[in-house]
């Protein structure tokens, strides 16, 4: 019995010293993946700035040219929206365009008519105004002779009476005359309105000349069709969404570091990204964005250390040439881990270099 307990004793501790190497040997393996001291990691995912191409105006959708997972590029037609009703506003546009064109040359042959009526009230005047002075004149001469007793007093009742009425018809001409003006004035008028209606309706053509390119939906970047958000036939209001894009030459990952960490990093500075899909491959980056106040931690964001409490964003942005190169090979949503330098000098250890097919193409790119 003795020897039995004694024995147990003896299995138990060198079980103990068993498990004790082996998880030393655990540990010593994990730590040596790691590049060491100098580096800090963050983990994260592949992302990519999205783009919504929706309608400007509402309508149907008529078609859509694309499908999800399509590559499309810059002003790429990838729907159309019905334009029935714009092509009938267009017309309806352009017969009141024609119409204004007419009034405006009508409002012209109105304006040369009333410029000869002016002309001609101006003839009036000069007429009128000879005869009154030369009725004024005989008036004068009837009274001498009256006072002389060679003129009757009806004679020179007479002509005084034919001078008041040329007075009479010269005010009556310079009437016609101010009448002829203000006439002419109208017609004027008249035809800046008409010119104005012209300009209206080509600024009309115009809006909806516009509304008609605006129904083919272009794509504003390359990139690649990631959903199909509404269907032909559907009815959409104004800005609704018609395809979701993602701009596959604007990916990054986000990840968070530490407070004592973000202040030693710089725009510009070179990240490695592994993600989990290729732990093979290093994917070179450089921090695009480092965020100007701390948060808290998101609760899919792990560290090293635990959680800590506030972190700081920071994005690094995956060189576009790399992007082109491989875009069938660009998926977003992988999950990775970000490595930085805290030491700018520090070398990048083995398992974290670039290869140097990659280094050779952004250098042609530069």
């Amino acid at each position: 019995m003795k020897r039995f307990s004694s024995f147990s004793k003896s299995t138990l501790i060198m079980g103990a010293v068993v498990l004790a190497l082996l998880g030393w040997y655990g540990w010593s393996q994990l730590s040596d993946q790691g590049p060491g001291e100098g580096f800090i990691s963050g983990n994260g995912r592949i992302e990519a700035t999205e783009i919504d191409i929706a309608t400007r105006l509402p309508g149907r959708v008529e078609e859509i040219l694309v499908r999800e997972g399509d590559f499309v590029t810059a002003g790429q037609v990838v729907a159309r929206m019905q334009i029935d009703s714009l092509e009938a506003q267009r017309e309806e546009a352009r017969a009141a365009h024609e119409e204004a064109l007419h009034a405006v040359a009508a409002a012209k042959a109105q304006i040369g008519l009333r410029e000869s009526d002016v002309a001609a009230a101006i003839a009036v005047v000069t007429q009128r105004e000879a005869e009154l002075e030369a009725a004024q004149r005989r008036a004068a001469r009837t009274e001498a002779l009256a006072q002389q007793g060679s003129a009757s007093r009806q004679q020179l009742d007479d002509d005084r009476a034919r001078a008041r009425s040329a007075e009479a018809a010269v005010a009556a001409a310079r009437a016609q005359v101010a009448a002829a003006r203000a006439a002419l004035e109208a017609a004027k008028a008249q035809q800046v309105g008409a010119e104005s209606r012209v300009g209206a309706m080509q600024a009309t053509i115009g809006r909806i000349e516009a509304d008609l390119r605006d129904s083919e939906l272009k794509a504003p970047r390359d990139g690649r069709v990631q959903v199909r958000v509404a269907q032909p036939g559907e009815v959409l209001g104004a800005g609704g969404r018609v395809l979701n894009l993602l701009d596959l030459a604007d990916v990054y990952m986000t990840f968070f570091v530490p407070e004592v960490v973000a202040g030693r990093l710089a725009l510009g500075s070179e990240v490695r990204l592994v993600l989990d899909a290729a732990p093979d491959y290093v994917i070179p980056a450089r921090v695009s964005f480092v965020a100007s106040q701390a948060q808290f931690t998101p609760k899919t964001v792990e560290t090293a250390s635990e959680r800590q409490k506030l972190m700081f964003r920071v994005r690094a942005q995956i060189p576009p040439a790399l992007l082109r190169r491989y875009l069938e090979q660009v998926k977003t949503g992988v999950p990775g881990v970000a490595w930085l330098k805290l030491d700018p000098d520090a070398p990048w250890p083995p398992q974290l270099e670039v290869r140097e097919e990659l280094l050779q193409l952004l250098t042609d790119e530069q």
